[in-house]
């Protein structure tokens, strides 16, 4: 799933590598390109088929990788890349130009992290009944070669915050339900919200440390789980359509430069795909999950947070951080299982304005493990008709 808004150049969250080329050839553009449809269509054809990646992917060989869906097991790549601090030529010879080679064994660092994904597997099985407890990052944190010691300045200073998956229980906090009704009335009310039947948010975008500047960047929603995000330059068509789409039953991402260039989401990852849709209209929050817990205070920038998460049988988690004085939504994290550890994707808001009675972000970040860029929104239209390719495949 990679693509241009890479924070750091060639840092992965899935198998595709990012094709950044210069003045290449064109013939070789051409063949580049011959090759990716072929790819798409053969991804095209896995979905169709219910394959898995060990079925889809040349030479992928890990017990529980093989078993994922294609769509998922990109999700996990990522986990992997991040939790070590690599990118796909860490791994795969190549990765980056037009000469990379995916199935090859000849780097050892690929036949390590087999080795190392079977361990943890087998860790968690013998050790905590198959419960995830282990993970990539739980030992090497963007390390190569975990450390065994602390370092002793470390000891005495801020200590590094890493929040738990699974949110601790709060005390004496509000119940899930009272501070979700917070939210929904601080966003315009409960009747004023079940009129928002579509909206249109557009504005532009940047990637991270400024990269990917100029995008006209788009958000299309229609209740109660229909939603595509856009992002495209019209001054440098060449850098292709950037695209995230959900139509209530299937769902695509669009990535130029990536591996696949498009790819049907399955698994988790329609799953995920279709809880941004929901709560992409506030007053269906209550309905995204069946279950739901209320953690400890947290601080989200300078605020403080109520902590609210909702979890399904599935595995699918999502963690909302209200204000707590402003009752508005500051951040939605939303994680889904792999082997590995979870796939996260992170969404922030802020500089709330009142639209026809309604409350909406008019600066938004999105934030994954293949990237990041923020939007800073100019306009927003309530009730708009939305065409239907702006939630169907890109």
């Amino acid at each position: 799933m990679q693509h241009f808004f890479s924070g750091r150049v060639g840092m992965l969250a899935s198998a595709s590598a990012v094709w950044l080329i210069g003045a290449a050839s064109v013939a070789v553009a051409q063949s580049q390109a011959s090759g990716q449809e072929q790819a798409i269509a053969q991804a095209a054809a896995a979905t169709a088929k219910g394959q898995t990646a060990g079925e889809f992917f040349k030479n992928v060989t890990t017990s529980t990788l093989k078993e994922l869906t294609p769509s998922d097991f990109l999700g996990a790549m990522g986990v992997m890349t991040a939790a070590v601090g690599y990118d796909c030529s860490n791994c795969h010879p190549g990765a980056g130009t037009d000469l990379m080679d995916w199935v090859s064994d000849k780097v050892p660092q690929k036949r390590t992290a087999r080795k190392m994904v079977e361990m943890v597997a087998n860790i968690n099985k013998e050790n905590f009944g198959g419960a995830q407890m282990v993970t990539c990052w739980t030992c090497h944190h963007q390390s190569d070669v975990p450390s065994t010691s602390i370092t002793l300045d470390r000891l005495y200073s801020v200590p590094v915050e890493e929040r738990p998956d699974v949110v601790l229980p709060g005390v004496n906090q509000p119940p899930a339900a009272v501070i979700l009704d917070q939210y929904i009335q601080a966003m315009g009310g409960a009747e004023k919200l079940a009129t928002l039947n579509s909206f249109v948010a557009s504005g532009q975008s940047i990637g991270f440390a400024g990269l990917g500047g100029n995008g006209e960047f788009h958000i299309f929603a229609q209740a109660p789980d229909r939603r595509g995000m856009w992002i495209n330059f019209p001054e440098h068509p060449d850098r292709g359509i950037s695209a995230w789409t959900y139509d209530g039953k299937t769902g695509w991402i669009s990535a130029p430069r990536g591996f696949l260039g498009e790819y049907e989401l399955t698994g988790n990852d329609l799953s995920g795909a279709r809880l941004d849709a929901v709560v992409s209209f506030p007053g269906q929050i209550k309905s995204a999950f069946p279950k739901w817990r209320v953690g400890l205070d947290d601080t989200v920038g300078d605020r403080v947070a109520d902590v609210v998460q909702g979890s399904d049988p599935s595995g699918l988690l999502g963690t909302f951080y209200f204000d707590k004085e402003t009752h508005l939504l500051l951040r939605y994290v939303r994680q889904t299982p792999s082997p590995v550890g979870h796939i996260s994707v992170q969404q922030d808001f802020e500089d709330y304005r009142d639209v026809d009675g309604i409350k909406f972000p008019f600066k938004y970040s999105f934030l994954w493990l293949d990237g990041r860029f923020t939007a800073t929104l100019s306009e927003v239209k309530v009730n708009a008709p939305v065409e239907e390719t702006k939630f169907a495949k890109p």
